[in-house]
């Protein structure tokens, strides 16, 4: 795709994003299978249900766009899962796991907080408002999403972590 214009790159980064919440839907439940803390495997778990919405809302934009989502690969998102599959391989105690497997997701969601924040404000100065409101609103929970996953490693799983705990 040739990005003669902010429209081209505002649709090629609302592909990357698509491609990169499929991959993130692949990679979620072997987080939440490898997780010891119940309520980490609990908050992988409701993060699943919410980028099937974060799909859902992308493929509205899509349709009201007249495009296809697909064809675009996200290649930072392979990577950072690549990263979390090493994590649930390693050989580690159960939390100190939980904390990497934390540090693994932070990574994906401040990558998507990076990109749902630019395709926000291309669709904010393309005058795509409803569009706009919907990346919004992934935005928030993507946030929401990071803050969850620091209050867990603060409440318990780092101090587990760090004084070798295995349950």
């Amino acid at each position: 795709m040739e990005l003669k214009e902010l429209n081209d790159l505002y649709i090629d980064e609302l592909k990357d994003l698509y491609n990169a919440e499929h991959q993130i839907l692949e990679a979620l439940p072997k987080m939440a299978d490898t997780a010891t803390s119940p309520k980490l495997k609990k908050a992988f778990q409701t993060h699943i249900k919410q980028t099937e919405v974060h799909v859902q809302r992308l493929e509205q934009i899509f349709e009201k766009l007249g495009e296809k989502p697909t064809g675009k690969v996200c290649k930072a998102m392979k990577g950072l899962v690549a990263e979390g599959a090493e994590m649930i391989k390693e050989d580690a105690t159960p939390y100190v796991k939980d904390a990497g497997l934390i540090t693994s997701a932070q990574r994906v969601e401040h990558y998507e907080m990076a990109g749902y924040g630019s395709v926000r404000t291309f669709a904010k100065t393309l005058g795509y408002d409803d569009a706009a409101a919907l990346l919004q609103t992934t935005l928030d929970e993507e946030q929401q999403t990071d803050l969850n996953l620091t209050a867990l490693a603060e409440a318990t799983i780092n101090d587990k972590a760090m004084a070798g705990a295995t349950k």
